[in-house]
């Protein structure tokens, strides 16, 4: 049977939590990464109406796009709904995992989705890119505990490179040393020079892997005191960053592009900043969420029109004024999240045999109303 901890760590190699914004309360929310899965369930939001859904569903994972805990917990009264729905949690056993902007800066997420449901192609971010950090340990093992130190490296993630795991490189040559007073030694003698043949081993890994590399590294090495390098490397981490902007296949009214986002965001109503109505666009800028703090950006790339949640009274006259058309669909438009969601951990289940259910919540966590 499949514990939490092991569908969280296929996600992750998807959208590792090292590219989230800094402080998103990403991560485990409530629960425990060694709960065992039978169903699970993905949402965009964890709101006392989806946990009662999950628990009529049995389910005892729920994986969502927002975080359950923004703010910390000060005092668990029951008589206030979110801490009522927190014991809910507990009382039913489901775990709650929640993937913020980890989600919305991978390459195939969040702002893929979007950017896709809008019609755009040829996409590239909008927010400038950030490079994953990599490491390259270079570790002198001897001869005989060679092997066993390279299996242990790649069973702690290191030398995965694409759909190649366990790379590694091996140069073999001598090394010397003279233990001293105190030392007890694994070959040679204290006070006694000695030459052993040593295989020097290199495996490259992600930054948010290495305290398990080096762990890897310290239990499986003979020796008392160990030679390494560790150093970074360029060039090997994916290049992730916030928002899209592409192209629609030709000019359209601006007006007829707004019915056609109501329409592929299966939404009732949203919000227009548009000082010219009558303009032509086809570049179009997406960010899920609350972007309209970014919309300098969409100005910057020749954004016709930016797509984003949450514009507020003040930001949007300052967009009025710039000529950008700005199309606010709502911060819920982001549940376009969890029917890929669902897509995604479906074939990972059935590639990595986990013999769980995924289901999708199908209730709409919107708070506002259009009448």
């Amino acid at each position: 049977m499949v514990k939490v901890k092991e569908i969280v760590q296929r996600f992750e190699k998807f959208a590792p939590k090292a590219i989230a914004e800094k402080n998103d309360p990403i991560g485990l929310q409530l629960g425990s990464l060694e709960q065992e899965v039978t169903k699970m369930m993905v949402t965009l939001d964890v709101r006392p109406e989806v946990v009662t859904e999950a628990i009529a569903n049995k389910v005892d994972f729920i994986f969502a796009h927002h975080p359950a805990l923004f703010i910390p917990i000060k005092s668990f009264d029951l008589a206030d709904p979110q801490n009522a729905m927190y014991a809910e949690l507990i009382k039913h056993g489901i775990t709650v995992y929640a993937a913020h902007t980890n989600l919305d800066n991978a390459n195939g997420g969040m702002n893929d989705w979007l950017a896709k449901a809008l019609g755009l192609s040829q996409t590239t971010s909008l927010l400038p890119t950030r490079e994953q950090t990599w490491y390259k340990l270079a570790v002198f093992t001897p001869l005989e505990a060679a092997k066993a130190m390279r299996q242990a490296l790649a069973k702690a993630g290191a030398g995965h490179l694409g759909d190649y795991a366990g790379c590694s490189y091996s140069l073999t040559g001598t090394g010397r040393f003279l233990p001293e007073a105190g030392a007890t030694p694994y070959i040679g003698t204290v006070g006694e020079f000695t030459e052993v043949k040593e295989e020097k081993i290199e495996v490259v890994f992600p930054s948010e892997i290495k305290d398990n590399v080096l762990r890897a590294m310290r239990a499986n090495h003979p020796y008392e005191e160990i030679a390494f390098d560790l150093y970074q490397v360029e060039g090997l981490g994916q290049k992730t960053g916030m928002g899209r902007i592409g192209m629609l296949p030709k000019p359209m009214p601006l007006m007829d592009y707004v019915a056609f986002c109501k329409e592929r965001l299966n939404l009732k109503g949203l919000r227009l900043v548009a000082k010219d109505q009558t303009k032509l666009v086809q570049r179009v800028a997406v960010l899920g969420g609350s972007g309209a703090k970014f919309y300098p950006f969409a100005l910057k790339k020749g954004a016709d029109v930016y797509v984003t949640g949450d514009v507020s009274y003040h930001t949007a006259h300052d967009m009025y004024e710039t000529g950008l058309a700005v199309i606010d669909p709502g911060h819920h438009f982001e549940a376009i999240c969890k029917p890929h969601l669902q897509t995604l951990f479906t074939k990972w289940q059935a590639e990595n045999n986990w013999g769980i259910e995924v289901i999708a919540s199908r209730l709409t966590t919107d708070p506002f109303e259009y009448i």
